[in-house]
């Protein structure tokens, strides 16, 4: 079984190399042509798609998946019209340059920076069907071809979406539909085939939810393929003691809107000196929003992501912080580094706390669920990148998908 899996995966990669050169000598015309015919497909395909994601969401729900996990599974008629506008923005995006003069040489020669597209780009991704549509976009735009895998729980979804929208979307503006592959199976197995194929897939995105997305990356690195992993996340926020106390609820309730998502506020961090004053109001607020509270002393790591915990998804890790250098280095010691904020109305203990956070995405006076791709940069992502390395960092969209060439030529 396990062999048939990974002769499954090795033939989706297999078809998207060879509609790979296709995309990628695609003129920016047809590639924003392909993305606006999606967006047409989406609406015209609506039905077909709800239908296929309820049958989806009915096998989970019967197979007692939980509130959060339900809720990034599902989409409706809203979530729909969302992912339509996405790609009419996708689409009315600047291309990047393909050619960039950076200096002249000696010899009259001119030194130019191109970029190119990598070939063939894997995801894995779990439960979530716009992603499906967020990352295939993305790869279009950038010109690079696709194999996606998904979970059991969202293929149905999936393929509807590719077959109805996405591979139709391509055919309509000349592009190969092949460029784009889902991979058919909802065997687990076929996430580690996905990155052992070095030659065929040599970047994999990974977007899923603790060890299992960083033994996948583990996994890569042991094939020699690259991976740009979204594994952890987890919102920290700090109410300074010089915190506009209205505002502070107002963020920390603005921040559970969703609770299965990454950005979600995890930890919240209240100034020591204001601890007893601030914690009646915040018990309120989480209260209001369904969410229990985790109050010291803790039985559980300080960073501990709720996001993760199915069954208790709906809480709220409360701690005491001195001042806002000490609770940044919390958020860099206690946490995945994918975000935190400061409430404070004190330009200096703002400054000081977005000084001392090392993490992706810092904020003051505002919600780490800005932490999005759309949110922030006007355009999906494929995931965040929360890597200590240089390379792309935060929310990955199409524009760091490519390979820096050094072209010298005659000036």
């Amino acid at each position: 079984m396990a062999q048939q899996v990974n002769d499954v995966v090795a033939a989706c990669a297999a078809q998207a190399r060879r509609a790979a050169p296709v995309l990628a000598a695609a003129s920016d015309a047809a590639v924003d042509s392909a993305l606006v015919a999606m967006g047409k497909r989406l609406g015209e395909s609506k039905d077909q798609v709800l239908a296929a994601n309820a049958e989806d969401v009915r096998r989970a729900e019967a197979d007692g998946m939980s509130a959060g996990l339900l809720d990034r599974l599902r989409i409706t008629e809203q979530r729909l019209t969302g992912m339509a506008d996405q790609l009419g923005l996708l689409a009315a995006a600047d291309h990047p340059e393909r050619e960039v003069p950076v200096s002249e040489l000696d010899g009259g020669l001119r030194l130019i920076e191109r970029r190119r597209p990598v070939g063939v780009i894997g995801a894995n991704y779990e439960a979530r069907p716009n992603v499906t549509v967020d990352v295939a976009s993305q790869l279009v735009k950038s010109r690079n071809a696709g194999v996606l895998r998904t979970g059991s729980a969202a293929l149905g979804s999936a393929r509807a979406l590719l077959d109805t929208v996405i591979a139709p979307g391509l055919s309509d503006a000349g592009i190969d539909p092949a460029a784009i592959q889902l991979v058919p199976s909802s065997d687990r197995q076929a996430a580690a085939a996905l990155v052992r194929l070095p030659a065929l897939v040599p970047l994999v995105i990974l977007r899923g939810s603790g060890e299992s997305t960083r033994e996948l990356s583990r996994e890569a690195a042991s094939y020699g393929v690259r991976t740009l992993a979204h594994a952890d996340g987890g919102g920290v926020l700090y109410v300074d003691v010089a915190a506009d106390r209205d505002k502070a609820y107002q963020l920390i309730s603005a921040s559970l809107d969703r609770l299965g998502v990454c950005n979600r506020l995890n930890l919240l961090l209240l100034a020591t000196s204001g601890y007893d004053e601030l914690l009646p109001g915040v018990l309120e607020v989480l209260d209001k929003a369904g969410v229990w509270a985790s109050l010291p002393p803790h039985e559980h790591a300080l960073g501990y992501e709720w996001a993760l915990d199915a069954e208790h998804e709906a809480t709220v890790t409360i701690a005491a912080a001195d001042d806002a250098v000490r609770a940044a280095r919390l958020a860099n010691e206690e946490t995945s580094g994918l975000a935190a904020g400061i409430v404070t109305e004190d330009a200096e203990a703002a400054d000081a706390f977005m000084t001392a956070y090392t993490g992706t995405g810092v904020f003051w006076n505002a919600a780490t669920r800005l932490l999005d791709g759309f949110k922030l940069l006007g355009v999906p992502e494929t995931g965040i990148n929360i890597d200590k390395v240089p390379g792309p960092r935060g929310p990955v969209t199409y524009g760091d998908l490519c390979l820096r060439q050094y072209a010298v030529v005659p000036g």
